[in-house]
């Protein structure tokens, strides 16, 4: 299903990067020809008009002026340094003159045309390259990330210089008119993407945030430490430096640090479930641990942890691009790349996950291993539900919801239910790293395929003494990260609901205005807008204008000051009404005025379509 997504994105990508690479060069390569056609014409008949009235000239000489002209037209003088023409070309194509740049920039676009079907040849060579092996992968990344840079800002710089220069020749060719502000736009478009896409080579991404989980050192579970060191041994690979527990329904392991509260832990660090190691019996959790080793014996986890941060830092400048303007051009090219080499990683993803399935089958049972996945796929679809079905309840929640009670609860109720194995039938098992096959495919993998009807017997046997129960500290720490889990999920709750109420009471008008407050921004000249949930107060209105009177809103930058036009949804004369309101002095507080324009106008459009007409 992902591989089969992956491809309908490739596809887009390849008409979006083809029009990124070639629009701006073709256009202009189009519009060269044309006029240097169009000024040979002119210039050839201007001097042949001149030759015929120079009584000075015989017959024959005409007659070789005119073959001349007619073997050479004035553009072709441009490219021609002999020095029987010298004359000729300083007549028709002087450095700097119209026919000059026409030319000038003719030359320009056909390099551009060529170097862009360079670039997307490489790019497929270089995304093909990745299809080989892993280290090939990180060969092609390498390749290809360093090429896509240097392209990339030769493109900009490239498409903006010929973008400027256009804005200027279109209108004065064929309107014999040029227009300054369009210029200047052009000018300062091309120039703010150059200076970001510059600025994105160098900028770092954030951080990323600690993971949830707590680590379990091995006075906290002595028995779980030696049976990962004996089961380790058996695959004959070292075991791992850390184990974390955590209440997500997924194992990983990996050898990328591993930021956790507190500190980062370096080496090979495996991560474990402990809602999941409650639902496992010991066969089906031996299962997934060495399914989990076997990542790490294959150097699966290290082949990720050398790659992994390179494409951090890859997507964080995809998406720099992407919301830059005028750089959307680059982003659309190295999406390309990534997309490609995204289709080789989760291909060969999908090979090792069924290795390790198979060695999980091999060392522990089939049956084991298959039993596992489908507990693991049923506790996440179930606990995906639950949370869903709290999320989308219209009243506050208290920030102690019970969801793993919920779950522990309801998971034996919803493996019985009608749509349990509807659901189980495309299920996938969670894993924060690795593109997993579906579930029926990975039973198939290990010769072993369990019917349907045996899905709900295999979630309901939960087992008396998993290895959850030889964690000491297992409670707490489910206590504590269930407990932050769930005040984290109340807030975004709340968070949605103030974006969905009317409000249609003070408990609901309170959590409105916790999140969105009235905001007030001083203008020049004793003046003031405010904006609120309710609509807006400003200069040139008679009181509160309601949201609901709004049908859009554009907003200018000014060089006194910017201007509001707000459509209104009463219709006039002419159609729907509109006013423009000046915004004098608000430059300095202009980004916090456009935010909070924008996010208030989102939360009156979220609330009108949650709430029925």
């Amino acid at each position: 299903m992902r591989l089969n997504t992956l491809k309908k994105d490739a596809s887009k990508a390849l008409l979006f990067a083809a029009l990124s690479l070639f629009a701006v060069p073709l256009v202009t390569f189009l519009f060269t020809e044309h006029a240097q056609a169009e000024r040979d014409a002119v210039y050839t008949a201007s001097l042949l008009e001149s030759v015929e009235r120079n009584a000075n000239t015989d017959a024959r000489d005409k007659q070789i002026a005119r073959d001349f002209l007619a073997t050479n037209p004035p553009s072709s003088a441009c490219d021609n340094e002999s020095e029987n023409v010298v004359q000729y070309r300083a007549m028709v194509c002087e450095r700097y003159s119209e026919l000059w740049q026409y030319h000038v920039a003719d030359k320009v676009a056909k390099w551009s045309l060529i170097c862009g079907v360079f670039v997307l040849l490489a790019i497929f060579g270089i995304g093909a390259l990745a299809f080989l092996n892993r280290q090939a992968q990180y060969v092609s990344f390498i390749v290809g990330w360093n090429l896509l840079r240097v392209t990339s800002a030769l493109q900009v710089v490239t498409q903006g210089a010929l973008l400027v220069w256009l804005s200027f020749w279109v209108t004065a060719f064929f309107f014999e008119k040029y227009f300054v502000k369009l210029i200047l736009i052009a000018a300062v478009l091309a120039g703010l993407a150059v200076l970001h896409a510059i600025a994105g080579i160098f900028k770092r991404p954030p951080a990323r945030a600690p993971i949830a989980a707590k680590l379990i050192s091995e006075t906290d579970a002595p028995q779980l430490w030696a049976h990962l060191r004996r089961c380790a041994s058996h695959l004959n690979t070292a075991p791992p430096d850390n184990v974390v527990a955590g209440i997500d329904a997924n194992f990983f392991v990996t050898e990328a640090p591993l930021a956790v509260p507190e500190r980062t832990l370096s080496g090979r660090s495996l991560y474990v479930s402990l809602p999941l190691l409650r639902v496992l019996d010991r066969s089906e959790a031996d299962a997934v641990l060495i399914h989990e080793l076997a990542h790490l014996r294959g150097g699966d986890t290290a082949s990720s942890a050398k790659l992994g941060p390179r494409l951090v830092d890859f997507d964080h400048y995809c998406a720099l691009m992407r919301h830059g303007g005028a750089t959307i051009v680059i982003f659309h090219v190295m999406y390309l790349y990534r997309l490609i080499l995204e289709l080789a990683l989760s291909r060969d993803s999908r090979q090792r996950e069924f290795l390790a399935d198979r060695i999980a089958s091999k060392v522990i049972s089939p049956r084991a291993i298959v039993q596992s996945l489908i507990k693991i796929a049923a506790y996440s679809n179930y606990r995906s539900e639950v949370e869903q079905q709290l999320f989308e309840q219209d009243s506050r929640h208290d920030h102690e919801l019970g969801i793993a009670g919920r779950v522990a609860a309801g998971l034996a109720p919803y493996a019985t239910s009608n749509h349990f194995v509807d659901s189980m039938k495309t299920a996938n098992v969670p894993h924060p790293f690795d593109s997993h096959p579906p579930l029926l495919e990975r039973m198939r993998n290990v010769g072993h395929e369990v019917t349907e009807l045996e899905y709900g017997p295999i979630v309901t046997s939960i087992p008396e003494n998993g290895w959850v129960h030889d964690i000491r500290t297992a409670e707490a720490v489910e206590a504590e990260l269930w407990g932050a889990y769930e005040k984290h999920f109340a807030d975004a709750h709340e968070t949605s609901l103030a974006y969905r109420y009317l409000p249609a009471n003070d408990a609901e008008r309170a959590i409105v205005l916790r999140h969105f407050p009235p905001v007030a921004f001083d203008l020049r000249g004793d003046k003031r807008a405010e904006i609120s949930y309710e609509g807006m107060l400003l200069p040139k209105f008679d009181g509160l204008l309601s949201w609901d009177e709004v049908a859009n809103i554009e907003y200018e930058n000014g060089m006194g000051a910017d201007v509001l036009t707000i459509k209104l949804k009463e219709k006039g004369l002419l159609g729907a009404k509109s006013k423009k309101v000046k915004l004098p002095g608000i430059s300095k507080q202009r980004e916090a005025f456009k935010e909070t324009l924008g996010r208030y106008w989102h939360r009156h459009q979220v609330m009108r379509q949650s709430i029925p007409a």
